[in-house]
């Protein structure tokens, strides 16, 4: 199954994916059908060992995905971080 993903498909052709942990798992996994904690807690504890979760989180953050888990953070935890970077990134502009 492809996912789909901020309304485009990922088709695993990033290179990185080959090595990812959740390459074997189904996408429902990464993407609960609720955006909350709990549901998210099965694909997190995945990603904790997966040797390319760096790279997933940045694919995530690059391409801002919306929905689902990527390296061990759910859509509002990278929402957070995005935040976070945007305004240190202000402030040292400032």
């Amino acid at each position: 199954m492809v996912p789909v993903v901020n309304e485009l498909y990922f088709d695993a052709q990033e290179p990185w994916y080959e090595e990812a942990a959740c390459a074997s798992y189904p996408a429902e996994v990464f993407f609960p059908p609720i955006d909350s904690p709990s549901a998210a807690s099965a694909a997190k504890a995945i990603c904790e060992g997966c040797p390319v979760r760096e790279e997933c989180l940045s694919f995530a953050l690059e391409t801002a995905q919306v929905e689902g888990v990527w390296g061990a953070m759910d859509a509002g935890e990278r929402r957070r971080m995005r935040r976070r970077n945007r305004d240190r990134e202000r402030r040292r502009a400032s």
